[in-house]
């Protein structure tokens, strides 16, 4: 069952980082009226540009990561918790 939650938590965090890369790319598209930096826009991306948005991906990349993990432990403790009862 471990291996089942493990797995479910991975998925979770997929999900949850490919909607947070999405939820980045239009902030950043909105308020600064450019499209994000990418990989191969050298010539249109300046220096400061390219890592203020490393900067933000990271650490929203960061707390998704940890709500995701914590989310996954707190269901494993749940449902340890309620198979004891049972």
């Amino acid at each position: 069952m471990q291996l089942l939650f493990k797995l479910l938590g991975t998925a979770v965090s997929i999900g949850a980082g490919i909607v947070g890369s999405k939820l980045v790319n239009a902030v950043w598209e909105k308020s600064t009226g450019n499209k994000p930096p990418q990989k191969g826009d050298d010539a249109e991306a300046s220096l400061r540009a390219a890592l203020s948005f490393a900067v933000i991906s990271a650490a929203v990349s960061a707390v998704i990561q940890v709500l995701t993990n914590r989310g996954t432990q707190q269901a494993i403790a749940k449902f340890n918790k309620s198979r004891d009862i049972v």
